[in-house]
Formats: C-alpha cells, sequence, structure tokens
C-alpha cells in the first residue's frame, strides 16, 4: 500500500531532515511522537539540550515558505507534545529548544533544506 502523494513527501522531507540532523552530530531519539492532537517530528540531542523538530516539506513557494506554515496554532500543538514527551520520561527542567527544518522540494530529488534553530 503508497502513502498519498502528500503523506509520501511528508515522510520523504522527515527522512531528510534526520539525516541532516544527524550529518551535524545530532542524535534522534524518537519519530512522529503522538500525545493527544499534538505531535513532534522529531525528537533529538544535541549539545546537552533536547530539540524538538517541526519539519514543514513544500512542492512550491506559491503559497508561502515552508516555514511559514508553522504557525501560532502549529507552536502550541509541538509544545504540547514536548511537554508530555520530557513527562512521561521525567525529564522536566532539561534544557530543550524548538526547531523547524523547511525543505523545499525542487524535483523529486533535490531538495533545498533550512534549519532554523530556537525558531519559537
Amino acid at each position: 500500500m503508497s502513502l498519498a502523494p502528500h503523506l509520501a513527501l511528508g515522510k520523504k522531507g522527515e527522512d531528510l531532515a534526520c539525516q541532516h540532523l544527524e550529518q551535524k552530530g545530532y542524535t534522534i531519539l524518537e519519530r512522529n511522537y503522538h500525545f493527544q492532537k499534538s505531535e513532534v517530528d522529531i525528537v533529538a540531542y544535541f549539545g546537552f539540550e533536547i530539540i524538538f523538530v517541526e519539519v514543514k516539506t513544500r512542492t512550491s513557494s506559491a503559497f508561502g515558505e515552508p516555514e511559514d506554515f508553522v504557525d501560532e496554532q502549529k507552536q502550541k500543538l509541538v509544545s504540547r507534545a514536548a511537554e508530555a514527551w520530557l513527562y512521561e520520561r521525567k525529564m522536566e527542567g532539561s534544557p530543550i529548544r524548538f526547531d523547524v527544518i523547511a525543505i523545499k522540494a525542487e524535483t523529486e530529488t533535490s531538495f533545498y533544506i533550512k534549519h532554523f534553530e530556537n525558531a519559537f
């Protein structure tokens, strides 16, 4: 069973984001963590911090850049999921940050990646 095109693009974007982070020395702790209606795409560890990463992948900038889609509502949902992730692991109070990785698919095999640290 194949994924719908938008889901396949999202998964490809998350795979690329993980590769990007690993190349920079990050350790991927978890992918697609869900809590109620909230989700964190990637939970990573780097330099004594736990990083919660929202990944946005688009094929066009016609409606805005990928990072423009991480609005205040999305930030609240990611923050809620991050709090739950930390609580479940008894890690409240750990140093954390929220990053956004924006990916634009220029072709089926060419992608442009922007990494925003401390995005929100």
